[in-house]
Parts: structure tokens; C-alpha cells; sequence
């Protein structure tokens, strides 16, 4: 997701820094030379030393019978940048829209009118296709790991195009921009919140097509009652008016990376939520200065705050009340009133796509932040799973969770698909990553039997479920590396190393102010101005880079040795200190975001959701075959700090991919991130989603198409009106063939 100061026109991904523990960095940075749009900030860094070691051959897994199979892929002519309002995909391919905003999910729900007067979301497909993953259904509708014509998509639904507190393109003529907000847009917006399953198939012409009246089809929205499950499952923390014994929530919220467990599940994680809360100037007194108010600014609810959308505003009715966070009620624990709501959000949610009569379960155990994906470690009998996840906010964390139990096979194919997770997600250590300016790393225990979190100064731990439910302030505690935006990651198939995007960071200069700017570091090297058209908009690393982990050892191994896949940056940027990685014009991207490896073909696919290059290029999706850690060299980059002061950083930098390794395999329309990654078992089709297209549009516009940044996917000929909607594509090969081959 873009970061708010990338892209001014939009407000969902805003993310206050409110990470200003004193965590390690390893160096700091300034201002510096300008090349073409970019100004690295201090003097011109250095050229490449050193070898780490390694692999360098163009290969998936390393080894020979790899090396030919990748000769067979990324065959494509690679797609150009592109400003146009469409689908851009390399020739000899087709893209087709198959499921948006408000297309119905009954027999009986209408078709959409997408002029703002629709009605029951609750049985439409919600906003902001996101996160996504397949689950194949045989042909008499049973659970199956190798259909390929028939399936469920789990698609997220992030959130909604927005301005001035109304989801403007779902209301006639943009909504209420003041509050108190109408009590029948707030419901709509509610319900355009969460998680669709939806069965798609091919038909009887080989075309892909979302089947209306499944019974498949399902909506998770924001009142979706839900259980709590793992460590926090009944603690104070989780109790309220809704649960006053702390086991179950409401909904989930702003759903944004999602993971597929080895037993078949969604995990859909919870992002920016934070911001639909509203706390009312005094909470803090009322609630006696204690330390919930510390756990509540860390996690970006000061009081008096405004609210994203304004729901607390729309009524007296409970629906309404508990976006209210403000102690109001008597009690020691909070189970007369919503002083703990918030801390009903923020988990990896697992669903069954199969199983409507299962609730989905809150995974406690895997901590509380803003979650992206959830990637598993590859299964490997009698070993534990490791679960990989990143903490979407600037200066925030990498995590990992390790389960207590060891995997077994049979599990795969369990009826009961949430017992299972039980199993293996309720009970384990979760852990945060630090990073070494040596390349190595370790991931440190957050258990409250930590002596720096059991004795920690700032705020004091009750108990496991304290540390789960405030794992950042846990981070915090042990002394965790701040990263760059962690977003999505995905495990190669291969060979188990992990990628983690690092969309870009705003706040990494070498000026901090307010104390919680940050310097380049090792894992984080770059700071630079980046110039948008003839205007310097943004410093810090505002074209992100890809990280990469290999564990030493097997999931549960406590240390691990790491790289920087790729940076983010524009063909023409200075290739000693910001296009580190080489990249020409058919290659080039900003702020990585989706990323996922394809089972079929071990392709990763890299996805942008970019306000830094978007007067050059809309957002795109990249297709690569990375080699390994340690197939590169070591960089140093020299700085120049305000004080005059001598900085280098050292990093290690994987292999400069060349184009038969990496290129651009598709362009979205405008204003668009594109997100979400699912594919068929064979590799012969590959959902993906285009979310928020026309973003930029303007709320006073919305009664004229004319003004708007986008009208996809109407001018492609999906639909009626020609308001923009998020939606759901299809990408196959006309000749039937394994996309990306």
C-alpha cells in the first residue's frame, strides 16, 4: 500500500510514525546529487566491493535441472511503461475482468448499477480487491489441491476510495464529508469491508467467470461476528460490551495480504486499522493515564484524533458505538463498554472457503500489528511451521511464528480444516527480526519470559497475551532492526529463503525531527530526494527494496543470514547509489508491494503500489527468477551527514538481475495498485486484482465521468455506469500455455 506522503490525493494508507523506541540503526545519511528525478542526499556513493559468495547463474533452485527450466521462462516480450487507462499485458496474452465491486453473490441480489444508489453490500462483492489466493473445487464440488477449472477465490476487500470521511463512489453524489455521517452510508461502508469467497470456473468456451448463485459465496465484513483464539483468547484485553468474556470480536477490517495455509485456509491479515477508531479528547484521564493509553499511542490512537470514515458519528445503535474506543463504562476490565475494542483488530484472521457453518478465528498467537501477508515456511514432517509476516508502517518490524507443534502430512488433507489450525497457530513463539550490519541476522524470542520484556521500563507486560496483543511494544523492548515498510512476503519454493518487500520509507533521512526520523542502516541503506516532474517531492527511500532471508537451520532456527534482493528504482537513477540493482527501462519499478512465488513455475511475481513514478508509469507487475542469498557483492555508500560528518554503509546486494531474470510483465490502469496473486495448480492462469483504479478523482467529481482519473474497468466493457471499481482479472496465454513461460 502506498504511503500517504507518496500519494497526498489518498487517505487509507496513512501511517503515523509511532515507532520512537531508541531500536537499533546502523548509520545516518544527508542531502546529495540529482540524477534526472532523483537526489541522493550526501556525496556519491562508492562503487561495488567485496563478494559475499554464492550462486550467480540465472537458475530457480541453483542446480542444473533448474537452470534449464529457467531458460523456458520469462519468455515474454516485456510490456513498456505506460500512462493509459487499461490492462497492458505482453503479447500473446489475454487479460479478462471476472468479478468487481458490487457484482452479486446471490441469485436474488440485483445486478450493479454503479451509480451510487446500490444497496445490500453484504451480498456484493466489497472494495479494494486485494490479498487473493485459489482453493480448487473437483467437479462435484469437493475440496480439491489440483483442480484447475473450477475453484473459490478469498479475496480481501482493503478498503474504499475515499475523501473527506465518505467512501465517495458508493453514495449518488459522493456522500455526507461532515458529521454526523448518515447512519445508511455508514452501513454501506460497513459492508464493502472484509473478505468475499467466490466460486470461478470456465465455461462451456473456456472462458473464466465468477458463478453467481454459489453456494460457495460468501461475505466476511466489518460485523461478522468472529472468534478469538490463542493466548489472548478470554484476557482482559479482549473484553467489551459485544464479548464480556474477551472470546469473540466483530468483523475484520482493512484486510490486506493474505496467506494459504498448508491445510488449506485463507489467512487474510489486518492492515491499517487503527484509523477507524476514534478516541474522544479526555479517554486518557478517564482512563487514569495507565498503561493502555501508552499501548494505544504506539499503535496510533492518540486521543482526539479524528476517525478515517467517522462511523462512531452515525447512531446510538451498538454497530455504531464501538468504532467509540473512550472508557465510559465502570468496570475494571472494560466488559461494559468499547475501551478495548481496538484490540480486537490487528491479527492474522484464519477462514474456511469450503466450510460456511466454521467462524473465522483471530490467530493471537501471531501478534498484533498491521498485518500483510502470511507466508508458511515449506512443510517438512516431524518439523515445526514457521509463519513469516511483516508490520506495514514505517520503522516497524519483521516477524516470525514458530509453532509448538511438528508438521504432519496427514493434516493436509483434514476435514476439519480450523482444528488443524488450532493446532499449529494457537500455540508457538513468535518472534521479531534483528538485522546485522554483517549480514546476518537473528530473530529474538517475544515471550514474557524475555528478562527485556518481563523488566521492560516502558510498559509493563501482564502476560503472553499482553505480548501478543502488543507485540510492537514488545519489538520495542528487545531492541528489534526498523525497516523500510514491511509489506507482503512469500517463500521460495525452492529453496526456502524468504522475500519481504519494503515498500518505501519517507522517514529515513539524515535529519531527523521530532525524533523519530531515521538514518540509512544497513538493511535499509538508501536516502535520497526523488523529483517527480520538475518538483523535489519526497526524500528518504521512496522506491523501496526487497529483503531476503535464509534461516540457518530448518523454521525454527533462531539465526539466519540475509541480502537485499533488489532495489526499487527509476532506469535512469545514479547506478552507484540508488539503482543499485542495474535496472533498464523494461525492468525498472517503485515501492514493491505484492510479492508472491508461484508454485507451478517458481516465477515471483512483484507487484507496486508506487505515488513516486506515476508521472512516468502507472503501477505494474514484475516477473522474476531470483538465484539465492549470497549471489552478489557487498555495496558501500559514502554519505555526507549535515554536520559534515563521514558516513559509509556497507550492505550486501544480491546479483543485478538481467532482463531474462526480471521484466515487466504488466501495466494497470490509472490511479490502480496492483495486488493480489492467485494462480491455477497447472500455472495456466493467474488472478490477480486491480485495486482503487481512478483514486485520484475528487469527490466533487463524482457526478461527472468526464472528471474521472479512471473509468476502467466501463471502458473495457465490464458493466454498467462508468464510475471505477476495483476488480478481479484473469491473465491466460492465447495458446493455452503456462503464463509467464
Amino acid at each position: 500500500m502506498t504511503d500517504a506522503s507518496l500519494a497526498p490525493a489518498t487517505t487509507h494508507d496513512a501511517d503515523e510514525v509511532t515507532n520512537l523506541s531508541d531500536n537499533p540503526t546502523f548509520a545516518s545519511v544527508v542531502d546529495a546529487s540529482l540524477s534526472r528525478r532523483s537526489v541522493l542526499m550526501g556525496t556519491a556513493a562508492t562503487a561495488l566491493f567485496g563478494s559475499l559468495g554464492g550462486v550467480s547463474a540465472l537458475t530457480i533452485a541453483g542446480d542444473a535441472q533448474a537452470a534449464d527450466k529457467a531458460k523456458k521462462l520469462l519468455g515474454f516480450k516485456p510490456v513498456a511503461k505506460s500512462l493509459a487507462d487499461a490492462v497492458i499485458v505482453p503479447e500473446g496474452y489475454d487479460a479478462q475482468i471476472i468479478y468487481a465491486l458490487g457484482d452479486p453473490l446471490t441469485a436474488n441480489t440485483p445486478d450493479y448499477k454503479n451509480d451510487g444508489t446500490d444497496a445490500d453490500f453484504e451480498n456484493r462483492a466489497g472494495d479494494h480487491h486485494d490479498g487473493m489466493e485459489w482453493f480448487g473445487l473437483s467437479a462435484d464440488g469437493k475440496p480439491s489441491t489440483t483442480a484447475t477449472n473450477r475453484g473459490i477465490l478469498g479475496v480481501n476487500h482493503e478498503a474504499t476510495t475515499d475523501e473527506k470521511l465518505s467512501s465517495f463512489f458508493i453514495h449518488p453524489t459522493g456522500g455526507t464529508a461532515t458529521l454526523p455521517r448518515p447512519a445508511a452510508e455508514v452501513d454501506k461502508e460497513l459492508a464493502i469491508h472484509g473478505v468475499s469467497f467466490v466460486e470461478v470456473r470456465k465455461n462451456a468456451a473456456g472462458k473464466w467467470e465468477y458463478v453467481k448463485a454459489s453456494a460457495f459465496n460468501r461475505r466476511f465484513t466489518t460485523l461478522t461476528e468472529m472468534e478469538i483464539s490463542g493466548p489472548a483468547r478470554g484476557n482482559a484485553l479482549l473484553k467489551t460490551k459485544y464479548s464480556p468474556d474477551g472470546t469473540k470480536t466483530r468483523g475484520t477490517l482493512n484486510n490486506c495480504g493474505t496467506g494459504k495455509s498448508p491445510w488449506g485456509t485463507l489467512m487474510t491479515g489486518e492492515e491499517n486499522w487503527n484509523g477507524y477508531f476514534f478516541r474522544a479528547k479526555g479517554d486518557d484521564e478517564a482512563r487514569g493515564n495507565d498503561k493502555s493509553v501508552t499501548a494505544l499511542k504506539r499503535y496510533g490512537r492518540a486521543e482526539g484524533a479524528a476517525s478515517r470514515h467517522g462511523w462512531e458519528s452515525a447512531g446510538s445503535d451498538d454497530k455504531y458505538m464501538r468504532w467509540n474506543n473512550v472508557k465510559t463504562g465502570t468496570s475494571a476490565d472494560g466488559s461494559d463498554d468499547y475501551r478495548n475494542e481496538m484490540n480486537g483488530q490487528g491479527y492474522v484472521v484464519e477462514m474456511d472457503p469450503y466450510d460456511k457453518t466454521k467462524l473465522a478465528k483471530k490467530r493471537t498467537a501471531l501478534g498484533r500489528y498491521a498485518h500483510e501477508s502470511a507466508a508458511f515456511s515449506l512443510p517438512v514432517n516431524g518439523q515445526p511451521l514457521a509463519v513469516y509476516m511483516g508490520d506495514d508502517a514505517r520503522n516497524e518490524y519483521i516477524y516470525k511464528f514458530v509453532s509448538e507443534a511438528t508438521w504432519s502430512a496427514s493434516d493436509a488433507t483434514a476435514a476439519d480444516r480450523l482444528a488443524v489450525g488450532d493446532k499449529y497457530l494457537d500455540k508457538g513463539t513468535l518472534y521479531v527480526a534483528k538485522f546485522n550490519a554483517d549480514g546476518t541476522g537473528e530473530w529474538i524470542e517475544l515471550s514474557i519470559n524475555n528478562p527485556k520484556i518481563k523488566g521492560y521500563d516502558k510498559y509493563a507486560f501482564a502476560d503472553q497475551a499482553d505480548v501478543a496483543v502488543n507485540a510492537r511494544l514488545a519489538g520495542d523492548a528487545v531492541g528489534a532492526t526498523k525497516m523500510d515498510r514491511p509489506e507482503w512476503c512469500s517463500v521460495n519454493p525452492a529453496n526456502g529463503e524468504v522475500y519481504f518487500t519494503l515498500t518505501n520509507n519517507a522517514n529515513r533521512t539524515s535529519e531527523p525531527k521530532g525524533g523519530s526520523a531515521l538514518e540509512p542502516d544497513a538493511a535499509n541503506p538508501r536516502a535520497y530526494s526523488d523529483v517527480k516532474g520538475t518538483s523535489r517531492v519526497q526524500t528518504g527511500n521512496s522506491h523501496g527494496h526487497i529483503i531476503r532471508v535464509r534461516e540457518a537451520g530448518g523454521a525454527g532456527a533462531k539465526a539466519f543470514s540475509w541480502d537485499i534482493y533488489l532495489f526499487g528504482a527509476e532506469a535512469s537513477a545514479d547506478p552507484a547509489s540508488i539503482n543499485l540493482s542495474k535496472l533498464n527501462a523494461n525492468q525498472d519499478l517503485s515501492s514493491p508491494d505484492g510479492l508472491a512465488f508461484s508454485k507451478a513455475t517458481g516465477i515471483c511475481w512483484i507487484q507496486t503500489d508506487d505515488g513516486a513514478y506515476t508521472d512516468v508509469t502507472n503501477c505494474m507487475m514484475l516477473a522474476a527468477l531470483p538465484g539465492k542469498v549470497g549471489d552478489g557483492q557487498k555495496v558501500n555508500i559514502n554519505y555526507t551527514k549535515a554536520d559534515g560528518a563521514k558516513l559509509t554503509v556497507t550492505t550486501p546486494v544480491g546479483k543485478a538481475p538481467t532482463e531474462g531474470e526480471l521484466k515487466r510483465f504488466l501495466v494497470g490502469p490509472k490511479g490502480s495498485e496492483i495486488t493480489g496473486i492467485a494462480e491455477t495448480p497447472d500455472g495456466k492462469a493467474l488472478f490477480i486484482n486491480i485495486q482503487h483504479p481512478g483514486e485520484a478523482t475528487k469527490m466533487a467529481d463524482v457526478t461527472d465521468p468526464a472528471k474521472y482519473e479512471s473509468q476502467w474497468p466501463a471502458n473495457a466493457g465490464y458493466g454498467a455506469g462508468k464510475r471505477p471499481r476495483s476488480a478481479t482479472i484473469v491473465i491466460t496465454k492465447k495458446d493455452g500455455g503456462v503464463v509467464g513461460a
